[in-house]
């Protein structure tokens, strides 16, 4: 707790006054004393962890600016396929590659990104394809987030036997290169959004269960921890009401770093043909497509790299200062 500086028993020059000898007369000060009303005053209250951290992200001008891009691109990616007057699969080959803002013949609407190879509008089928990237990007995250969080707490508090055991099918699922576990489900399952959830998603939580494992480790012998256990509390209470709030912070950073992994991940792979089945819209396919024509048209790839670039810009960016924000080291 901060306390004010107060001088005590200080004394405050009034006038220069000199003697015979040219030295200062003690009746130039005067004595102020010390000030026992501000003494033990507080000079900035005190505020919790999570407190501060808020105070800190909201400080940062990079974190609010990257919110707000985010929340404009969630924003668009629900309404804006809602009230466009096109619709994502309408066809008009008539009316194909046209440039930015052009109008069509038959609405009288205008393209405002244009229209690509089959007279499709491209600015619905961005926000068409937000949809998609947000939502499995998003779907996964938790999922390994949910995963991992609780393969982790258990392995790292018990640990010993049962930390070995669970650590090495940990590195057995690690070693199994994803691609192949994406084309194998793809001859199994039918190509959608779910098939890609759930291929990353049964290997994408172990690099969560490994971060969750070891800060487990590190708090399991804090003595809040032993307290706990002398008190005959659970080994699911223990995690669940004091380990994992602890490292919360470490959760919520890395989720934030994993959604752009997923997010580029998505794309590749429909770029490879692996993804959402066409007619629906994707920023992988719509890149995939403007690659064909980029000499061409450029802004058919332009646009769609454009969206995938700043979206993960926005949430690597955003995770660093959440990271630098929940560092109980740079806590003031």
């Amino acid at each position: 707790m901060l306390k004010k500086k107060v001088k005590i028993n200080a004394v405050k020059e009034m006038k220069p006054s000199y003697d015979t000898s040219g030295h200062i007369s003690a009746d130039a000060f005067e004595v102020i004393g010390s000030d026992s009303e501000n003494m033990e005053s507080i000079a900035r209250p005190s505020i919790s962890f999570g407190k501060d951290a808020l105070n800190r992200i909201l400080k940062s001008k990079v974190a609010i600016v990257c919110m707000i891009l985010l929340g404009l691109l969630i924003l668009g990616a629900i309404f804006i396929p809602m009230f466009s007057p096109f619709n994502y699969s309408d066809q008009n080959v008539a009316f194909q590659h046209q440039p930015m803002f052009s109008k069509d013949p038959v609405t009288g609407a205008v393209h405002i990104f244009g229209t690509d190879e089959l007279g499709r509008d491209i600015w619905v089928r961005i926000w068409c394809g937000a949809r998609v990237s947000l939502t499995v990007a998003i779907a996964v995250a938790l999922i390994d987030c949910l995963i991992g969080v609780v393969y982790g707490g258990i392995s790292g508090f018990f640990g010993g036997t049962v930390d070995d055991i669970m650590m090495r099918i940990v590195e057995i699922i690690s070693g199994i290169p994803y691609l192949i576990i994406v084309i194998l489900l793809m001859t199994v399952l039918e190509r959608g959004i779910g098939t890609i959830i759930v291929a990353y998603s049964l290997t994408g939580w172990t690099g969560m269960a490994r971060l969750v494992r070891g800060q487990v480790v590190s708090l399991s012998q804090q003595e809040f921890v032993i307290a706990a256990k002398s008190m005959g509390a659970k080994p699911s209470r223990i995690i669940g009401l004091h380990l994992v709030p602890n490292v919360l912070s470490v959760i919520i950073v890395n989720i934030t770093l994993d959604i752009p992994n997923v997010i580029f991940t998505e794309a590749f792979l429909s770029m490879l043909g692996l993804g959402i089945a066409p007619p629906k819209s994707s920023w992988g396919i719509m890149a995939n497509s403007g690659i064909q024509v980029f000499q061409s048209y450029p802004t058919e790839l332009a646009i769609p790299a454009l969206f995938i670039c700043v979206t993960m810009l926005s949430f690597n960016l955003l995770g660093d200062q959440l990271r630098d924000a929940f560092d109980p080291k740079l806590r003031r």
